[in-house]
């Protein structure tokens, strides 16, 4: 009898889950976030539920009123016994296919079927030819509801094709109506989570009954080693909880989310194109400066990894309106194979990429080394070894500078003022001292000397921007990290805001489409900027403190905003204003767009996200684009 599964339709997944014994709010945020991925099935260890019965008590029922529960036994001991406590909260066991008496699995199989639950052979990766013939023999097979296919190798490769193939054949053969579910995960390798992600997706394409990933979790590894160091990781989660791409897409939107997501991928440029590589392409920043070559006709090469919630709506806008000379390389900048590639080619690099956020860096130091240090050496390399001097130009921060303690500070009602005239007038020139301050002001701080080491050492014509705060359409901030966008977003959503701080700190924010006219006047004057680093900010001119910004968003939203205050935060600056008189002379640029009007902007495409656009993203902009175009 010839088994098919139905065409055009999902398969049935889930996940593979280790519980903390005993940890029920723990179990509960696990299985909110799985159902939140769409799944339908839970698979348990059987050795777990053995181990401490009074949890299993607890956890089969919450685990059964959400999902259907897959047991999964190495052995047939005890297996009567759990049936029979448990029988009523499973749906179906996963029993290896390894039988010493082809006559005892039958039997096992007949005892689970009998149980009312389905009987799923797990056949191992290099099963011998006969295996399953006699399983047949023995009555095993016909009694099995599906054969599990363990394949540890990504799921949509043609091997894995071509194994299920054989195996339906196999099936047929014997007479077999058994079903197949495939079994195992994609191992994650050179921190590639969009190739984990694509094997998840690849997994659901093929043609089976059900998809068993293992596992929503990496387990807990050495201490003193970084999830990064693990090199056959599968979990949609890292060990310490962190979401993968994986997690975050299925999270946020299921299946459907994930393959929109993953298609927005291109393949590599098809011919010699001479493109603008961005990396931390898909980011605030980096679609704004994506776009500004794109409506240029440049070829744009974007690499990144997608971990950033919301990027791929930029991706998705920069694709509608430039299909063709986008080019989306999805890889980690710790990635130095696809940083070869992608960069092979460039005529110029921008590296946007980082991870951005100070209050990470204090939780993760090592990772946010890795990214931020160890991710740029990475690409000045790639650019090395390209043997072309080709432009790179980085995007560094103000907090090179550390928290500037030793500023004395006159206290206003609403801000803060240096005590010294100059830099009143003027704001923090190149002339400070270079301070490293929290884990991510040093491994920014870092990569900067390292982009302008290499105009040194290796003649590259490197450049470095030192950014104060940016805001503007396309942004989609964090407590952590985008604050004039996230305290917008709170205000529109009518939620609360939290301040670090009196709220009095002052920050001189530079609307993103002066700042992407900064980079391409960098860009433009390379042989003149090479080796070179400038501050980047508003400006004394717009120079604001938080609650100053707070009030202009309470006029602009038509009410007052529910505000509480907290500690101020390690390594917070009192004041950051950019003395940009050096990039002005330099390079002939000024910031254009005063912090008022462009924060009516930012609110203006904030509210246009959640009203239908009247065309293609492309012509639903910003006003304050159409007005500096016009």
């Amino acid at each position: 009898m010839k088994q098919t599964e139905p065409a055009g339709r999902l398969p049935a997944f889930g996940f593979t889950v280790d519980f903390a014994p005993g940890d029920r709010d723990a179990a509960d945020r696990t299985m909110a976030a799985i159902a939140r991925t769409g799944a339908s099935l839970v698979c348990l260890d059987a050795a777990a539920l053995t181990a401490d019965a009074a949890w299993a008590d607890w956890l089969l029922p919450a685990l059964a009123g959400r999902f259907a529960v897959v047991l999964r036994t190495e052995s047939t001991d005890g297996l009567p016994a759990l049936l029979e406590r448990y029988g009523a909260q499973l749906r179906a066991v996963l029993l290896p296919m390894q039988p010493a008496d082809p006559v005892d699995m039958a039997a096992t199989v007949q005892m689970v079927r009998a149980a009312g639950l389905e009987a799923v052979l797990s056949l191992p990766p290099e099963a011998e030819p006969g295996l399953l013939r006699r399983l047949a023999a023995g009555g095993a097979l016909a009694a099995a509801t599906a054969v599990g296919l363990d394949r540890a190798a990504r799921p949509g490769t043609a091997d894995t094709a071509a194994a299920i193939a054989a195996l339906r054949s196999s099936l047929e053969e014997t007479g077999s109506a058994a079903a197949i579910w495939l079994a195992g995960a994609e191992p994650l390798r050179r921190h590639d989570e969009a190739r984990q992600a694509a094997a998840f997706r690849d997994a659901l394409a093929a043609p089976v009954s059900a998809v068993l990933w293992d596992s929503w979790q990496d387990q807990a590894i050495a201490a003193g080693a970084e999830d990064g160091d693990k090199a056959d990781g599968r979990g949609a989660l890292a060990a310490d909880g962190t979401p993968r791409l994986l997690a975050r897409l299925l999270t946020e939107g299921g299946p459907e989310h994930l393959a929109e997501t993953l298609a927005l991928a291109t393949p590599a440029l098809a011919r010699p194109a001479a493109p603008i590589v961005i990396a931390g392409g898909s980011g605030f920043i980096g679609s704004n400066l994506a776009e500004s070559f794109l409506k240029d006709g440049r070829d744009v090469v974007l690499i990144d990894n997608l971990s950033r919630p919301g990027v791929e709506q930029n991706l998705a806008w920069l694709k509608d309106g430039y299909s063709e000379r986008v080019h989306i390389v999805p890889a980690d900048i710790r990635d130095t194979a696809a940083l070869e590639g992608a960069v092979r080619d460039a005529a110029a690099v921008f590296h946007l990429a980082a991870q951005v956020a100070v209050t990470t860096s204090l939780d993760r130091p090592v990772e946010d080394f890795e990214v931020n240090a160890r991710g740029t050496i990475n690409l000045l390399e790639a650019v090395r070894r390209s043997g072309r001097r080709v432009p790179v130009i980085f995007a560094s921060t103000n907090k090179v500078y550390g928290n500037l303690a030793d500023l004395g500070m006159d206290e206003g009602e609403d801000s803060y003022t240096p005590a010294d005239p100059a830099i009143a007038a003027n704001g923090i020139g190149e002339w400070r001292n270079l301070d490293f301050c929290t884990p991510y002001g040093c491994s920014k701080g870092v990569a900067d000397q390292y982009v302008l080491d290499y105009a040194k050492s290796y003649d590259l014509p490197t450049a470095v921007l030192r950014m104060s705060c940016i805001y503007g359409p396309r942004q989609f901030g964090t407590e952590d990290q985008g604050w004039v966008a996230h305290f917008l977003i709170r205000a529109l959503k009518g939620e609360p805001i939290t301040i670090y701080g009196d709220g009095k700190q002052v920050r001189d924010i530079l609307h993103v489409h002066d700042a992407v006219a900064a980079y391409r006047a960098l860009l433009a004057n390379i042989g003149t900027v090479k080796g070179q680093a400038f501050n980047l900010g508003g400006g004394p001119a717009n120079a604001v403190s938080l609650r100053v910004v707070l009030s202009e968003i309470e006029r602009l939203v038509g009410r007052d905003l529910s505000i509480g205050y907290g500690d101020t935060r390690q390594g917070d600056q009192t004041y950051f204003v950019a003395d940009t008189r050096k990039l002005e002379s330099t390079v002939g640029w000024q910031a254009k767009i005063g912090w008022r009007d462009g924060l009516n902007d930012l609110y203006a495409w904030l509210r246009s996200r959640n009203r239908p656009a009247a065309g293609t993203p492309r012509q639903a902009n910003t006003i304050m684009e159409r007005r500096l175009s016009a």
